[in-house]
């Protein structure tokens, strides 16, 4: 007897609809998987002989044969034992009437476990006009966002056939509660002294700038960088699913988690590789800038990553999207999120101190600096000094400004941007193209000599002066001036200092 089923399979961060064709052919007792199916998906006929059988059901000797299609796409992953199974006890009589859409990989005994990339699958079965969704209960929580699609969370292969009989409720989403800044583990008020780093870190939060933070140890870079999520406003319902949907594709999502409301905050290590930072392998994964989408990428020790792996961040910095090709297939990820480094100037840390005497030679200064790539620092919009902090004013025991009062002055400055770039793809002004950059950060006369003075001084390229000019339009949204000044400009001219500071 012939029996469908559907599920999904996973591409990239996106799903497509699978249809599952179940049949009993003639021959020898047999169990035969096609339509490109990778070893996981071949070893899943174990997987499901004996989890129909734990499960109470039969597992007749005869000759089946599942076929996956479109048979052009390589399926991978264990998220189609559950539809699998559901499609051989209807084959063989044991169920009967339309099989919802399933998700979920089945144990021995029957139990089905949660799968990578659900939403993307959710929202694949919403798009192909399917309104209801059997998946692993693990899994609910962030499937069951998609409007119109109702959700049957089970927890093991008889439970799934209660769903299929009408005996099972819908899911009901959890009320969850407003963002309100609490959820941040590192707040501003615990950052002592660094007024100007903390003007210039909020710059940056407000137009999505990339930054680069440089001192001696200890002076608070980390710190720094780890308060910035918290003064980030929350993701819309848009971004959220989106951010939502990679970490799910990454397998970073925690079990029971609906949707990320807050910017992701990512911090790989500095001897993460290529593919760690950008994605990849023999099968295609998300990489670290990925998850970072919407949210932080916070490299430490900025200096000590591997240059390859610093060079593949180049073209994701430009285009915020990472294509990456393989003999199993051509994968692109969103990339768009907001850079913070952080090194030390040289190998002892103190050649900018004014107390403690840098301990490194010339040529021993010259060689870390080669370590930072020109062309990534090219791409960095800021780079500030952090300085250590007296110890008066580190035992002051005085508090500064909270982070929720200036995310108001930072959400105050991306609203600006929303509204001026309504219509177009540009978010912030940070990601400005050179046409955009002409037609919205108009300066006067003070400022345009400024910028003019700059690139004959500092020798900069044209993708540094574009980025400069886009710092003090950020800055003159956060004075709610419609002109870029010289005011304007002199400070964004300030945070791009580091190689004045070497010569």
């Amino acid at each position: 007897m012939l029996a469908r089923s559907i599920s999904a399979a996973l591409v990239g961060i996106e799903a497509i609809v699978v249809e599952i064709e179940f049949d009993i052919v003639r021959g020898l007792p047999g169990f035969t998987i096609i339509g490109l199916p990778d070893s996981t998906i071949k070893e899943s006929k174990d997987r499901i002989r004996s989890a129909v059988e734990n499960s109470g059901y039969e597992f007749p000797p005869q000759n089946f044969v599942a076929n996956l299609a479109p048979a052009f796409c390589k399926k991978q992953g264990s998220g189609f034992d559950l539809a699998i199974a559901l499609a051989l006890l209807e084959s063989t009589g044991q169920l009967s009437g339309d099989i919802y859409p399933a998700i979920g990989e089945i144990s021995l005994d029957g139990r089905v476990k949660p799968v990578r990339g659900a939403l993307s699958m959710a929202l694949a079965f919403h798009k192909a006009g399917y309104d209801k969704m059997i998946l692993p209960e693990e899994n609910a929580e962030e499937c069951a966002v998609v409007e119109g699609l109702a959700c049957y969370a089970v927890s093991n292969l008889r439970t799934a056939i209660e769903a299929m009989k009408g005996r099972h409720p819908v899911y009901k989403k959890r009320e969850s509660t407003p963002d309100t800044g609490n959820e941040h583990q590192f707040d501003f008020a615990h950052v002592y002294g660094h007024e100007s780093v903390r003007r210039a870190v909020e710059i940056a939060a407000a137009g999505n700038h990339n930054i680069l933070l440089y001192g001696p140890p200890g002076s608070g870079k980390s710190l720094i960088a780890k308060c910035i999520p918290s003064i980030l406003p929350s993701l819309t319902r848009e971004q959220s699913i989106e951010t939502t949907m990679i970490h799910s594709a990454g397998g970073v999502l925690a079990p029971r988690t609906g949707l990320i409301r807050i910017p992701p905050f990512r911090t790989p290590h500095h001897t993460a590789s290529d593919i760690a930072l950008v994605g990849g392998g023999r099968i295609p994964s998300v990489g670290e800038i990925s998850l970072a989408h919407n949210g932080v990428l916070f490299l430490d020790e900025f200096s000590e990553f591997q240059r390859s792996a610093l060079q593949t961040l180049r073209q994701p910095m430009e285009d915020q999207v990472v294509s990456i090709s393989r003999a199993s297939g051509n994968m692109r990820y969103p990339c768009d999120f907001m850079l913070i480094a952080a090194t030390n100037p040289c190998q002892c840390g103190y050649f900018f101190d004014e107390e403690i005497r840098c301990r490194c030679t010339p040529g021993d200064i010259a060689r870390y600096r080669k370590t930072l790539s020109g062309p990534v620092i090219d791409r960095i919009d800021m780079e500030i000094y952090v300085p250590r902090v007296p110890y008066e004013k580190l035992m002051s025991g005085t508090y500064s400004e909270n982070s929720i009062s200036v995310r108001r002055r930072v959400e105050h400055a991306r609203i600006i941007q929303r509204e001026r770039f309504k219509g177009a793809k540009t978010r912030f002004n940070s990601r400005m193209s050179s046409h955009e950059v002409k037609k919205f950060c108009r300066t006067d006369a003070g400022a345009m000599k400024l910028f003019e003075s700059a690139v004959s001084r500092l020798q900069l390229s044209s993708r540094s002066v574009f980025r400069m000019m886009k710092v003090a339009r950020t800055i003159a949204d956060m004075d709610n001036s419609p002109i870029v000044s010289a005011v304007h400009a002199g400070e964004a001219l300030s945070y791009k200092n580091m190689s004045g500071r070497y010569s």
